[in-house]
């Protein structure tokens, strides 16, 4: 089984040790991720953009970096939904599509394919820290991600999970979102923020960098201590302190 790690450019260029603790979780499986480094980001902002064939010029070099893949796995619900829209990108070509369908099932989210396809729901972490999770956008409303993340989490050790306060809100940041419409995209953040001192949380985890970095820039800017990390750290760090 040859399964690939699609590390995200967000992941690869400024957190990268969210794919080291998916490569660390995953090889206690018995699930060796390799990495192709032709691969390069997935296309979304170009897409979101309207500048399709940007996009596909992207979205050409992933179908090549995957194509021998069994599965691909991903730290973003983003990234990994992103792939989806292949099918829309290349429906005026036959060879493309069918590569894009291909890719498109079997491409995971993390927990996804941790609870779907390992059937792993207790990695023996311990984690004594009070928790509360932000269900990001795409990945709990598109990709459909959102048992996953908290069956993992119930079975973390010493954690207290506390439920967020209108989880389901968007944090505010939506990609070029936060460019084009700032004033709105901070007023979102701080909301969310808000919401997240409300649980009195010692850490908010979550499944995408791209809406931990925003909201984690607003802690920051308010001098909040809340820790902010994505599951897979969460995770790795509960491992290795079992």
């Amino acid at each position: 089984m040859k399964v690939s790690l699609f590390i995200t450019c967000l992941s690869d260029a400024l957190f990268p040790p969210v794919g080291e603790a998916m490569v660390r979780l995953l090889a206690r499986y018995g699930v060796s991720l390799e990495f192709p480094t032709v691969q390069t980001c997935c296309g979304q902002p170009a897409y979101n953009s309207g500048y399709w064939d940007e996009a596909r010029a992207s979205a050409k070099t992933i179908l090549a970096a995957f194509e021998d893949s069994d599965f691909v796995i991903a730290p973003s619900g983003s990234c990994t939904y992103m792939i989806h829209h292949y099918s829309q990108l290349f429906k005026d070509d036959p060879v493309l599509l069918e590569k894009a369908e291909k890719l498109q099932q079997k491409t995971y989210e993390f927990t996804q394919f941790l609870v779907q396809v390992l059937g792993v729901k207790d990695l023996g972490a311990n984690f004594p820290r009070k928790v509360t999770y932000h269900p990001s956008c795409h990945g709990s409303r598109l990709l459909g991600v959102k048992e996953e993340p908290l069956v993992l989490l119930e079975h973390v050790k010493g954690l207290e999970f506390v439920p967020l306060p209108f989880a389901e809100d968007c944090c505010g940041f939506g990609g070029t979102f936060a460019v084009k419409m700032a004033d709105i995209s901070g007023a979102m953040v701080t909301e969310k923020v808000d919401h997240i001192k409300e649980t009195e949380a010692e850490v908010l985890v979550g499944l995408d960098m791209a809406c931990l970095m925003n909201i984690a820039g607003n802690l920051r800017y308010r001098g909040e201590p809340v820790r902010v990390m994505h599951l897979a750290e969460l995770l790795y760090e509960g491992v290795k302190g079992a």
